[in-house]
């Protein structure tokens, strides 16, 4: 079958909830992802983050394939022998002293709400279900009914009501506005330290800072979601890092597990996350013993190929090279380590039609927001490579409307 064939059965048995660029691939190595004609793309969006340590890594396959043909599920009826060391590597690897795993973004997102709300009427004292939680507008934390319910963005919320009460939303950026916000029933404040599907948009200097101090005066948890942002992507292990900011609760995913799963956790401290008690929260599949193999060996990557330090050499030279293309279309060039965003101006057509030029110069990156491209490489890429790469993004910004 080839790419038209393939698109054909997608557009007439599948959901139609995504507008995917039309290549249809069929293997992966490295930053590299073929179709099922062979040609070959430089991948600039690593599935969203979760490939940061490049597509079907041989360590992290052999992990899969080892623990793959021992024992994959459980359930946490019973305990099994790698989630007690996963339990163990997270700690030392990001100093928290407890994890819950779970198994998407969303659904540990979902854990922390409720655990913030748990410790809102156990530890703080807030009236039983008065408890609330800040949000920022323009967020994107998943797409569960109660995650949508904090969302602005009305595509997202449109004909799915009724919404789940008790979250305030302010301008992302905007610390003085977030801490007036916070009154004696709040909860948490939930903070994406980067938002990514929001457009890549960086806070301004000090921003995480004024929010975890906002929140410790006023007995708030402060939870930030690195689901995307968190290990290595923006040239630190966790975007909080670049202030020195630890939050209270921390949720992460995505390149948790390589790609090759899905894997996702709450990180904590004991006094937070040993609120929970049998019975009150869990998942069939989180934490089995074929999830945190997989998330051992992925994690293990990041740290020993020094992924981090690679995104922040790498994602500074590939910023600046980006910066220096000179383009009528380009508003702005912003973002992190390997996290960036190209943001077009209004009249230049929209970043849809940028993403499927790129798509014909061997370059697979995805727009958000309508007017921004998104480069999110896997954290593997090397210099030869964005090399190669910026040449055919330059005459892609500079093709006429």
């Amino acid at each position: 079958m080839d790419t038209k064939a393939f698109i054909a059965l997608e557009e007439e048995y599948g959901a139609h909830n995504y507008h995917p660029l039309d290549v249809v691939i069929a293997r992966g190595e490295g930053v590299w992802v073929y179709d099922v004609e062979g040609r070959k793309y430089l991948d600039c969006l690593s599935a969203y983050s979760a490939v940061n340590q490049g597509h079907v890594h041989p360590r992290i396959l052999a992990a899969l394939v080892e623990q793959a043909g021992r024992v994959t599920l459980t359930s946490r009826a019973f305990r099994n022998d790698q989630l007690p060391l996963l339990y163990k590597e997270l700690s030392e690897l990001t100093g928290y002293g407890m994890s819950l795993p779970m198994n998407s973004g969303a659904e540990a997102v979902e854990t922390a709400v409720k655990l913030a709300r748990k410790w809102a009427y156990q530890v703080k004292g807030v009236p039983r279900h008065k408890a609330e939680i800040v949000v920022c507008a323009g967020n994107f934390h998943g797409r569960t009914t109660t995650i949508v319910s904090f969302s602005t963005e009305p595509l997202y919320r449109d004909d799915f009501g009724p919404f789940t009460p008790g979250f305030i939303a302010v301008p992302y950026g905007d610390a003085a506005a977030l801490e007036k916000a916070i009154t004696s029933n709040t909860a948490a404040v939930l903070v994406e330290p980067i938002q990514g599907e929001g457009g890549v948009i960086v806070p301004p200097a000090g921003y995480l800072s004024a929010v975890a101090a906002a929140c410790k005066r006023h007995k708030a948890l402060c939870i930030t979601d690195e689901i995307q942002t968190g290990l290595g992507r923006t040239g630190r292990l966790f975007a909080c890092d670049h202030e020195n900011v630890r939050p209270d609760v921390m949720v992460i995913g995505k390149a948790m597990a390589g790609g090759f799963y899905p894997v996702s956790a709450v990180l904590a401290d004991r006094e937070i996350l040993g609120l929970f008690t049998p019975g009150e929260h869990g998942s069939t599949f989180g934490g089995n013993p074929l999830a945190a193999a997989v998330a051992r060996a992925s994690l293990a990557v990041i740290r020993d190929e020094k992924l981090s330090e690679r995104a922040f050499e790498l994602g500074n030279y590939f910023m600046e090279q980006l910066a220096e293309i000179p383009s009528p279309h380009v508003r702005e060039v912003r973002g992190r380590g390997l996290l960036i965003g190209v943001e077009l101006k209004p009249e230049a057509g929209g970043a849809r039609r940028f993403c499927e030029i790129l798509r014909g110069q061997g370059i697979l990156a995805k727009e958000t927001h309508d007017h921004v491209i998104r480069f999110a490489p896997p954290l593997v890429i090397d210099k030869q490579t964005i090399d190669w790469a910026i040449p055919r993004i330059r005459e892609t910004l500079n093709t006429p409307i």
